[in-house]
């Protein structure tokens, strides 16, 4: 299954760990790769650690042209492509069971990496992928989660399921409130 988390709202990244910790509880083992989340230490990377069979890798060199960044675009870039390939290994390896793209939408979308690119890695699950299935087949593949604002339409065509957080209210909007640890990472 290909399920994409997209919009405004706040939740997409949080929809994913959801998504984690119903696979972990079913036995799943579980990878996430971080293609724009840099250097913090999230919530979730001291999580991962005390869990068996979930695993965060972060590609990402931190949030592009914003929050004070001054690297070269194309640190960015290279970053994005090394993830994809881990991403591509993963997908191939039959080693996870769901495998969570986190930011990968905000990548393309800030033209890090092409639509075409990711599709790609994408391909091995295409025409194999079948809901309420008990093939072998549909069970040797993962599930794949693509998160991140502006998801391209080519991925919400692709993808079995996709929910849009919409921003209703925040408490950025009134009083520039900073990120809140355990909230917002």
């Amino acid at each position: 299954m290909i399920i994409v988390f997209t919009g405004n709202g706040k939740g997409k990244t949080t929809a994913a760990l959801g998504q984690a910790v119903r696979a972990l509880g079913q036995g799943k083992k579980v990878l996430i790769i971080q293609f724009i989340k840099g250097p913090w230490k999230t919530g979730e990377d001291k999580f991962a650690k005390k869990i068996k069979d979930f695993r965060i890798i972060k590609t990402g060199k931190g949030f592009v042209k914003t929050l004070g960044d001054k690297l070269p675009f194309k640190e960015h870039q290279k970053a994005v492509h090394k993830g994809l390939k881990l991403a591509a290994r993963a997908i191939n390896s039959k080693k996870y069971d769901l495998i969570i793209l986190d930011e990968i939408n905000n990548a393309v979308d800030l033209k890090l990496v092409s639509v075409k690119d990711v599709l790609k890695i994408l391909k091995p699950l295409k025409n194999t992928r079948r809901l309420f299935s008990n093939s072998q087949e549909f069970e040797n593949k993962p599930d794949i989660i693509l998160t991140g604002r502006n998801a391209p339409k080519s991925f919400i065509k692709i993808a079995d399921l996709v929910t849009e957080m919409k921003e209703i209210k925040h408490p950025f909007q009134k009083n520039k409130a900073s990120a809140r640890a355990g909230i917002d990472f």
